[in-house]
């Protein structure tokens, strides 16, 4: 028996699920009334846990704003705990600079009223990433609050325990084994209240390790319970062997750190024996997964470092704007958000605040570029092309661009006036209106023309190099011709009557064969996961017959690829073995003739319901673990889990099917060499096969209900509530990037994790005419022709993040160590510098950096993340 019971009041506040955020703002007013009321005039009650996520004010105080002082104080007083979150977000497929900015713009919300509660508190994850431990530490965070995941797999059954990442980090942990609601309306009536705690005390009192248990006492959307005084008193009669009291997590964690001995955890928690942790919603509602990969690169990868850029020339970080954008993410990245196991209603409110976040980081990249471009002096020519490199290396590589002109011919001349080759690959005929509105304004209604241009020049690493854009006589116009097969530096394909590929790599001296085949299955499951359907036949789409053409120039080669995969229109037409329905399949590829590198566009028209379609990369290796890449690191898994043959004799929660998320890619490998698949959208995938030696990407979930009771691999209860979900059936468009890559070697000692960040990192042009549609003054600034920020000079650490710092006195740099040993990430910083220090991830500093003449280096341990600082003189905030 535990003798010391923490009875911790608090809310879970899911700010959107099968009902909306609007509707949850109504309640969430009516309840704050009531907690700041009860907080502020009843001495007994101690303190309330708003959840751990700033999100909550805010969306309190856009309504009630006068109310602002009040919750400073209590958050003063500590009767108000609120943080670190700014959203209680999911770990395992949003991106490890995702779960950095909501800590970092939770605990700065929290600032603005007191101190924030230092736990990571994340009651509801559906999984916890390997790396939290990790993230957690560089806030100054050393103890974390989890439910779903574990299992005695991990080494232990405790409820307090040690979380130790790769790198050594670590997190004492209470894991809450019933949940985060047991203690939701306690009642008062004797009967039913020792009922309840008895069965707790059960389970509980065997897990702990010290003399201190938890009840949390809340719920979703719970009010405060206004009478937990008398209950606390009826549980006093009930068990005078134990001490009952309103406590706080600070309180339990003060006693638990005085335990010697405990046990010590390593790795991601995704065990669904005790609760469920959903392994297949990574790839629920395509569209808004794709949505938030694509939208996470953008800023992370372009509008971030090119911003970071600018500034260092002289114009302004836009702070503010990049905060706008984030937190518009963020708000998706609740885990039932970025889940989708929600409402329609509600996924189409996501899907607007991803197309809001886009537009507006679309829009501010497109300002960078062009104010960048006027600030580069003009020559004789006021048009100029600027291309963008933020990847902290040198490229030499084929470029794509488009030059809108009047002139029916043009050339292309450096800075160094040396005549750049090009071909004109396409050109289309644009109204002047939509290059500037003024001419027509003036009745100019001359068309311009849009060149698709391709050339190939060296581009300075994390900078831009300039050139100018003059009328000619002639240029050369030379569409890419057909050709029976693509031969590049590093593949010879070939493609199949249906539609499949051969690649013979030239490097390895292996053949692919029918690579891109598609698996469709029935779909009996919900938002939550997939079921399959029994006495479901796969179908495949090596039965059916493709139609494709090939095209080839001196820098890329493309392969158009295009059909119609017959499946079920539903799952009573699966049931009957009818094929009336369909997916309408576009596949179109761009292969650089020099590098290793398959780009992979795909365009599904799916008029079926009730089904799921896979995308399979067979490989030829029988490997028996996946490599595939988490936040700021990498992992191997199994590519069976053991757990498979035991769950339904141990009673697990749901099967442990081998499902898993990666964030940009996965690999198969052996000493020969390797296969990944890169993303840019969906990240689920699974090693399927006899030999387990496929590759299978989920494209997307067919289903039409949030939750439903009973599936083949996830029995009993529904989650969540059974609610009809139309939209989730994803009829109409689907789009999504992929690449395909292959190297020598194992994966995690060939630099896929490079490759991958290069696939998400293109390189940007922009063509500044003496037209544009909205008027600015020219810059204040002058910038050079060409310029580089940095040149990283090792070449296994993965650069995450180039930001400037929130205080606005320097750039953030953070990489990681994708490798299986320890190595120096080395920059030479050749912007301002004046010095150099490393700091934490919430960007205070821990120790200063030797420089010399811009060079510095770092140890990185596997998989571990490191921030730098470097301050310079620029003063663009």
């Amino acid at each position: 028996m535990k003798r010391f019971v923490h009875v911790i009041p608090h809310v879970h506040w899911d700010r959107e699920w099968y009902f909306s955020a609007e509707e949850s703002r109504i309640y969430l007013v009516h309840d704050m009334e009531e907690i700041l009321q009860v907080l502020e005039s009843d001495p007994d009650y101690p303190h309330f846990l708003l959840d751990g996520q700033t999100v909550l004010l805010e969306d309190y105080l856009a309504v009630k704003p006068e109310n602002r002082e009040r919750i400073r104080r209590l958050v003063e007083r500590g009767k108000l705990i609120i943080g670190p979150w700014y959203t209680q977000t999911d770990e395992m497929v949003v991106g490890g600079e995702s779960i950095v900015r909501n800590l970092l713009y939770g605990l700065k919300d929290c600032r603005e009223f007191g101190e924030p509660m230092a736990i990571g508190y994340l009651p509801d994850s559906f999984g916890q990433t390997a790396q939290l431990p990790q993230i957690l530490n560089g806030f100054g965070i050393r103890r974390a609050v989890i439910w779903r995941g574990l299992s005695e797999r991990h080494g232990t059954d405790r409820t307090e325990f040690y979380w130790v990442s790769d790198d050594g980090s670590k997190v004492l942990v209470l894991w809450l084994p019933l949940g985060y609601a047991i203690g939701k309306y306690l009642p008062v009536e004797e009967t039913e209240l020792k009922k309840r705690m008895d069965a707790y005390f059960a389970e509980l009192d065997r897990r702990a390790s010290t003399d201190h248990i938890v009840i949390p006492n809340g719920h979703d959307q719970m009010p405060i319970q206004r009478n937990i005084s008398e209950v606390i008193a009826k549980l006093k009669a009930l068990y005078p062997e134990r001490h009952f009291f309103l406590s706080r997590y600070e309180d339990v964690f003060d006693e638990v750190e005085k335990q010697e001995h405990l046990p010590v955890v390593r790795g991601e928690l995704l065990d669904g024996k005790y609760m469920r942790v959903h392994r297949s919603i990574y790839s629920t509602r395509m569209d808004i997964k794709a949505a938030n990969a694509r939208l996470e690169s953008k800023v992370t990868h372009l509008l971030e470092p090119l911003a970071a850029i600018a500034s260092t020339l002289g114009f302004p970080y836009e702070h503010g704007l990049m905060e706008q954008i984030w937190k518009e993410m963020l708000k998706n990245h609740a885990h039932d958000s970025i889940g989708c196991c929600c409402s329609d209603a509600v996924h189409r409110d996501i899907l607007s605040r991803f197309a809001n976040a886009e537009e507006r980081a679309n829009r501010l990249l497109a300002f960078y570029m062009r104010r960048i471009a006027e600030a580069v002096p003009s020559d004789r020519s006021r048009d100029k092309l600027v291309v963008f490199n933020t990847l902290p290396f040198e490229r030499d590589e084929p470029i794509e661009a488009e030059v809108t002109t009047r002139w029916p011919a043009f050339e292309l001349v450096d800075g160094d006036g040396k005549a750049i080759d090009f071909e004109v690959v396409d050109e289309r005929e644009v109204d002047p209106g939509l290059v500037d509105r003024q001419l027509v304004h003036h009745e100019n209604y001359d068309p311009f023309f849009r060149y698709t241009i391709h050339f190939r020049d060296r581009i300075p690493a994390m900078g831009y190099k300039a050139y100018w854009i003059r009328k000619a006589s002639r240029m050369n116009r030379k569409a890419p011709e057909p050709v029976d097969r693509i031969e590049t530096d590093c593949y010879r394909i070939t493609v199949n009557d249906n539609g499949t590929l051969n690649i013979y790599d030239k490097r390895l001296k292996r053949l692919f064969p029918e690579v891109l085949r598609l698996e469709d299955t029935g779909d009996d499951g919900d938002e939550y996961d997939f079921s399959p359907l029994p006495g479901d036949a796969v179908i495949d789409s090596r039965e059916v017959k493709a139609t494709w053409s090939l095209r080839q120039n001196r820098h890329f080669a493309w392969a158009d690829i295009r059909y119609r995969l017959p499946v079920p229109r539903d799952r009573e037409s699966r049931k009957a073995k009818r094929r009336d329905g369909s997916v309408d399949v576009a596949l179109r590829l761009t292969i650089p003739v020099s590098e290793p590198i398959i780009d992979l566009r795909i365009e599904l028209d799916n008029r079926a319901k009730d089904h799921r379609l896979r995308l399979h990369v067979p490989t030829g290796i029988e490997a028996d673990r996946s490599t595939a890449d988490q936040p700021f690191g990498v992992i191997e898994r199994p590519v069976v889990d053991e757990a498979i043959h035991v769950w339904e004799d141990e009673g697990w929660a749901e099967r442990p099917d081998p499902i898993y998320p990666m964030l940009s890619y996965v690999g198969l490998s052996d000493e020969r060499g390797g296969v990944a698949v890169l993303t840019d959208s969906s990240r689920e995938y699974e090693i399927v096969g006899d030999s387990r030696d496929t590759i299978a990407v989920t494209l997307f979930r067919s289903v039409g209900v949030l939750g439903k009771e009973e599936l083949l691999r996830r029995p009993g209860r529904p989650s969540g509530i059974k609610m009809e979900t139309p939209d989730a059936q994803m009829l109409g468009k689907i789009r999504l990037h992929l690449a395909l890559t292959t190297h020598p070697g194992m994966t995690k000692q060939a630099k896929v994790a490079q490759r991958a960040k290069r696939f998400l990192t293109p390189l940007c042009t922009y063509h500044k005419m003496p037209f544009n549609a909205i008027k600015l003054h020219p810059p204040a600034v002058t910038a050079p022709k060409e310029y580089s920020l940095l040149v990283q000079l090792d070449e296994d650490a993965v650069v995450s993040a180039v930001k400037r710092r929130e205080d606005g006195r320097g750039i953030i740099l953070r990489f990681y160590n994708p490798t299986s040993r320890e190595t120096f990430a080395s920059f030479h910083w050749k912007g301002p510098l004046q010095s150099v220090c490393r700091t934490r991830l919430d960007e205070r500093p821990v120790s200063s950096l030797e420089h010399h003449r811009g060079r510095f280096s770092v140890p990185v341990k596997p998989n571990e993340v490191q921030t730098v600082s470097v301050f310079d003189r620029s003063g663009a905030d």
